[in-house]
């Protein structure tokens, strides 16, 4: 398995074609590449991302069948089966990088904000558990400056949603710090422009192996 810091830089050379518009020769879907992994897979990164329909993590970082362990979720926020979720991949695949994908303009962040300044009696509670894990990342925004301009406060209510999950993820399970502790894994967290195809790593890089 290659290390967090060539998987870091295998995305971001995806990211790259695909923001060129060209398809890597190396991501094949055939029946071939089909075969091969039907005994098993080796996935070099775990992704975090929003359930938007405009941000296939696959396709934003041009990887192919058996590549990246998606797991996708409105705000790309973090739940118990999300954390399970992670923990099974790094731990059965050896999987050396999580990323937290979220994206600009995010629809669960939004509709966070929304409900925060003008509160629904009717919103279901399937969808404001939803809210109330975007909830503490964007409220203390709206006490600032930036709830006079509205995009930079979605701009940076997306960003600080996504440092709260690689927080989640790096401190709420047990399994995962310990990853941490002994540099088998690196969480970091990323934000996918709608507009330009760009996806912006928020954090530092992994330790050199």
């Amino acid at each position: 398995m290659i290390s967090a810091q060539d998987a870091l830089e295998r995305l971001r050379e995806g990211n790259r074609r695909f923001q060129s518009g060209v398809r890597s020769i190396d991501s094949p879907t055939s029946q071939t590449r089909r075969g091969e992994l039907a005994a098993g897979q080796e996935p070099f990164a775990v992704i975090l991302g929003c359930s938007d329909s405009r941000v296939p993590a696959e396709i934003v970082f041009d990887q192919g069948l058996g590549d990246l362990f998606v797991i996708r979720v409105a705000g790309n926020i973090v739940a118990p089966s999300q954390i399970g979720s992670v923990e099974f991949a790094v731990e059965r695949f050896c999987t050396p990088l999580v990323v937290v994908l979220g994206h600009s303009r995010c629809g669960a962040v939004l509709a966070t904000l929304e409900e925060l300044m003008r509160p629904r009696e009717n919103q279901s509670r399937n969808l404001r558990s939803i809210v109330d894990r975007v909830r503490p990342s964007v409220e203390p925004l709206l006490e600032t400056e930036l709830r006079h301009d509205p995009d930079a406060l979605v701009r940076r209510a997306v960003q600080a949603n996504v440092r709260v999950s690689v927080n989640q993820l790096r401190h709420g399970s047990e399994v995962l710090e310990q990853m941490i502790l002994r540099e088998r894994l690196f969480v970091v967290g990323a934000k996918y422009s709608l507009d330009t195809g760009v996806v912006a790593f928020l954090d530092d890089e992994p330790p050199a192996r």
